[in-house]
């Protein structure tokens, strides 16, 4: 079984909280033998997969697979194009630089629905979306590279995981994907 979630804003990549209170994966009427491929932290959104299959876990975790992974990202400030090739050619994080990227500016800007809560908005500091497309998954890289480079991240997105796309899938609903990847079913459990 594969299922992809639009995992929204302010909930935990697991089914259990770590204090009390917090939203997880729980309140989405998941089937109880899945479990997440991979994670987004709890202020990201976007494409979460689950699935009760370790082979599919194994071939799009495994860092040899090198699965692309889309992000979109709103990011302070315009990037000039040396921040932008500084980012695609890697920055160093704890020591050792990330690996190649691809980065381009979204013009125009994707319409993703308003987050909630919304994104604060500086009135005197310009923001920009970002594609960022990343083949490896460090400890909030897209967050750490994009700060790296002078441009802190305000929104991000995970859009897709290998060929598996979010699409317009609303905040908070999910669908069971066949072996190809297309929907079998799409669920609201929001």
């Amino acid at each position: 079984m594969l299922i992809v979630l639009h995992k929204p804003y302010d909930v935990l990549s697991q089914f259990t909280p770590e204090i009390p209170g917090q939203r997880t994966l729980a309140e989405f009427g998941l089937p109880r033998e899945v479990y997440p491929v991979g994670r987004l932290d709890r202020d990201s959104e976007g494409l979460l997969l689950l699935s009760n299959e370790r082979t599919l876990v194994e071939r799009l975790l495994h860092p040899r697979q090198a699965h692309p992974r889309t992000y979109h990202a709103l990011v302070e400030r315009e990037p000039t194009q040396e921040a932008l090739a500084w980012l695609a050619h890697g920055i160093p994080l704890d020591g050792k630089p990330t690996l190649p990227c691809g980065v381009r500016r979204l013009i125009p800007a994707p319409a993703w629905p308003e987050r909630v809560p919304p994104v604060r908005v500086r009135k005197n500091v310009v923001d920009c979306w970002l594609e960022l497309i990343l083949t490896e998954g460090r400890n909030r890289q897209v967050r750490r590279m994009t700060a790296a480079a002078g441009h802190p991240v305000l929104r991000l997105l995970r859009i897709a995981t290998g060929h598996y796309q979010l699409g317009g899938l609303p905040a908070g609903q999910w669908k069971e994907l066949d072996a190809a990847g297309r929907a079998l079913v799409l669920m609201d459990k929001s």
